[in-house]
């Protein structure tokens, strides 16, 4: 079954800031039940392992509530590597609430195609991300990646598979979650990937990359900085 693009809230530039930040709520509460951030995590530990570095750059598209760039700088300050870490969404809230929330990022609220072509940096990464882009504009995204990333880039996202959204479906309701994480949590699900589309889309983009599969039901697609 190919990928269902419908409408999700959060895209909608006319919701509200208080809805936004009750969305980031239910959707940070959603990633850390299921151990969200661990793959990013583990591709920083395997970057250093292999490069041996003590310090880097890295950029997070797409940060909304900043919890991603959160558990980052926990990882940094328990493994000594010092990062200077950046938080790039065209939600005109996103950044105040995740200032407000702790985060040590800077801040770059814009599209990210508009993103001037020498801002580069060691690592970018985006979670739960791509799949709010249709297939050509991810395609762009996936060039756009490796001209932005000086070392590796890191994409996760959904896996496409009924028990998954099934598990969203009534996990959501069952927690009494935002009526827009209800509604955009198992319509992600279905703007989600299997392995074929990643396949089909890195070749469209002439960009090399490894797929792995990450638990619970995520696609982890990396590839080397330009």
């Amino acid at each position: 079954m190919p990928r269902i693009m419908a409408d999700e809230i959060m895209d909608d530039p006319g919701q509200s800031e208080a809805d936004f930040r009750a969305a980031l709520d239910g959707l940070e509460t959603l990633n850390r039940l299921t151990f969200a951030h661990l793959p990013l995590t583990r591709f920083l530990d395997r970057l250093v392992r292999e490069e041996g570095i003590t310090q880097l750059s890295l950029l997070d598209v797409g940060a909304g509530g900043g919890d991603a760039l959160r558990a980052a700088a926990r990882w940094g300050a328990k493994r000594g590597v010092a990062l200077d870490l950046w938080g790039l969404d065209r939600s005109p809230w996103a950044e105040g609430y995740a200032m407000a929330r702790g985060t040590p990022a800077g801040w770059i609220t814009a599209d990210l195609f508009d993103l001037a072509p020498d801002r580069r940096f060691d690592v970018v990464v985006c979670g739960l991300f791509a799949h709010h882009l249709p297939d050509a504009e991810l395609v762009r995204f996936l060039r756009w990646l490796p001209a932005h990333a000086t070392r590796r880039w890191l994409i996760l996202d959904l896996h496409r598979h009924w028990l998954p959204w099934a598990a969203v479906w009534a996990g959501t309701r069952l927690m009494r979650l935002h009526p827009m994480v209800i509604h955009d949590g198992p319509v992600s699900i279905n703007r989600g990937f299997v392995r074929a589309d990643w396949t089909r889309l890195l070749a469209e983009a002439d960009v090399a990359a490894e797929i792995r599969w990450v638990a619970p039901f995520r696609w982890a697609v990396s590839g080397r900085g330009g």
